[in-house]
């Protein structure tokens, strides 16, 4: 095993993995409930994408922990204020132009993440990178499609698609705070990804809104009561049958 650079935190990475782990928990509840079927497809394979990047570094945090915990650890046996992803990704999504919308933003910032991280001096992180932002940039690109079609579409869909962006939009400054020990300063992130997504934003005829960001506090363990709940779904079937396997 290659040893990690002593700069590489548990916490820094944790933080990412967490990110991914409870954006793909939220994605799968569209499986079964998407607007048509190939759209219930693809929203489950961008859910597994983000697994898939959540166990990798889940499994590298682990390792620079030291401590023994496993990604089934790390996922199934921490509380909410052990978890340190961003606000954006826990609350509920119920209505579709949210999805999207979060998608969007989500799916830019992890594309400029992963391909810093791509470049960087720690070969593991580098390599579940490398491979993610592949991975993500599918998932920018079908959120713009979506985004692009409901904001230029009909009355109504221009109108529901801007008061999801509205929704999400106090979320999106939280992606952008400093964190001790980043590998890659998410503050160097802002302008490239506001970038990518105010020019879709703009295809779609949609305005960037106005509004003032949420308090936050994910990456210091501070939720929102929904993932609470979210970890409730999520744990329940490990907890209550603590070291089964099958």
């Amino acid at each position: 095993m290659i040893t990690p650079p002593s700069s590489t935190p548990f916490s820094y990475v944790l933080g990412l993995a967490d990110d991914a782990l409870v954006s793909a928990q939220r994605m799968g509840w569209w499986i079964s409930r998407a607007p048509q079927l190939e759209e219930d497809l693809a929203l489950a394979n961008i859910g597994l994408d983000q697994l898939g990047q959540a166990r990798n570094l889940l499994t590298y945090a682990g390792e620079l922990e030291g401590a023994g915990r496993s990604e089934d650890d790390l996922a199934y046996l921490r509380d909410d204020r052990d978890f340190r992803n961003v606000w954006l990704v826990e609350r509920p999504q119920t209505d579709f132009g949210v999805a999207m919308a979060r998608l969007l933003v989500f799916s830019a910032w992890q594309a400029e993440l992963y391909a810093a991280l791509a470049l960087g001096e720690d070969p593991t992180l580098a390599a579940i990178a490398g491979k993610a932002v592949k991975e993500v940039a599918y998932h920018l690109d079908h959120a713009r499609r979506w985004v692009v079609r409901l904001g230029d579409g009909t009355e109504e869909s221009h109108a529901r698609m801007q008061v999801a962006l509205e929704a999400e939009w106090p979320y999106v400054e939280e992606l952008f705070g400093p964190v001790d020990g980043a590998v890659v300063d998410p503050v160097a992130l802002r302008d490239a990804v506001l970038t990518t997504v105010e020019s879709v934003l703009a295809e779609a005829t949609l305005v960037v809104p106005q509004v003032a960001p949420a308090r936050g506090g994910g990456r210091r363990g501070l939720h929102t009561e929904d993932l609470g709940y979210l970890l409730a779904e999520m744990q329940h079937l490990h907890r209550s049958h603590p070291g089964a396997t099958w």
